[in-house]
């Protein structure tokens, strides 16, 4: 998709206060309405108008297409990096990349649908419930562990232009939390009116990209590289986890992708996840006249060829 400058769209500069978002809108829509302007393009720059008001003039809206597009020109092709909304409070319910969300059209999926209800209602006069997305380690699923989140949340200053507002807060994090799960912090929500319950914030786990593993519910995947020995003879070899290394054993004749599957050792809960693990022939490089000699003795050794078994398949 491709990024749209909606500060060039209004003709505003990027911290101009709401109230002269309003009024740059109402003049360019008022000048290019289909109904009286008579330009050629009048129709699909009201539309275009409409797309940009839409978003800069609801604070929250704009403070997180600010997060995202400032290292983006208008027009250019556009994908915002994973987790670009980490930390970034919302009032109300998620209205990120949720379910339904097209993600090759990103700013429809944030912007279109707008800020959907909070996951509770409270009673009158109770504050309203926040939610944010905030991202652990894999490791701190195993384990559980008490960590301290950075939380930005979009105000408007006393000029009417939006900011965003750090506060930091200690998380307890479960042992045996999966991704996609919300915890709840009762009364760090938003503030009440007239002395009535805070509402309560709700933290949506999301794991980091970790180097190595990769989580899907409670299982998760690893691919480990093998020699071509380790493979062919079999082997018992030392493997990362989440929870430390452990020894391996690999079967005699295993395969390049052969998945081995580890009980037990996925994410922790009443009925734990399973750690798979994929192996990788890694080939040992060739660098001196030794190694050339050893794979010319291996190629003399063995009447074998990989591509054999592409015979007959062909069509």
């Amino acid at each position: 998709m491709k990024f749209h400058d909606y500060y060039a769209i209004l003709d505003i500069p990027r911290d101009s206060a709401q109230e002269d978002v309003k009024r740059a809108y109402r003049k360019l829509a008022r000048k290019f309405h289909p109904d009286v302007s008579k330009a050629p393009d009048a129709e699909a720059r009201f539309k275009e108008l409409g797309e940009a008001y839409a978003v800069l003039k609801d604070p929250e809206k704009r403070a997180a297409y600010d997060l995202m597009g400032r290292e983006w020109k208008d027009g250019q092709d556009f994908q915002p990096p994973p987790g670009w909304d980490a930390g970034f409070e919302f009032r109300g319910g998620d209205f990120g990349s949720g379910a339904g969300a097209d993600p090759g059209d990103v700013f429809e999926a944030l912007f279109g649908r707008g800020a959907r209800g909070g996951p509770h209602r409270h009673a009158h006069g109770a504050g309203q419930d926040h939610h944010a997305k905030v991202l652990i380690d894999l490791e701190d699923a195993y384990r559980g562990c008490e960590r301290s989140m950075e939380l930005r949340m979009p105000v408007q200053d006393a000029q009417g232009r939006v900011a965003l507002q750090t506060r930091t807060l200690a998380v307890a994090i479960p042992k045996g939390i999966r991704a996609g799960q919300h915890l709840r912090l009762a009364g760090q929500g938003g503030p009440a009116l007239g002395g009535g319950l805070a509402g309560d914030l709700y933290l949506e786990i999301e794991f980091k990209r970790h180097p190595l593993f990769r989580a899907e519910g409670r299982d998760v995947f690893l691919e480990l590289p093998v020699s071509p020995w380790e493979a062919a003879l079999g082997a018992v070899v030392e493997t990362p986890t989440p929870e430390g290394p452990v020894q391996l054993k690999i079967p005699p004749g295993a395969a390049a992708g052969k998945q081995l599957r580890m009980k037990g050792r996925g994410i922790p809960g009443a009925t734990p996840g399973d750690l798979y693990v994929a192996l990788k022939i890694a080939l040992p490089p060739v660098v001196d006249e030794r190694d050339r000699a050893a794979y010319q003795a291996m190629a003399d050794a063995f009447d074998f060829n990989p591509r054999d078994a592409l015979k007959g398949q062909a069509s």
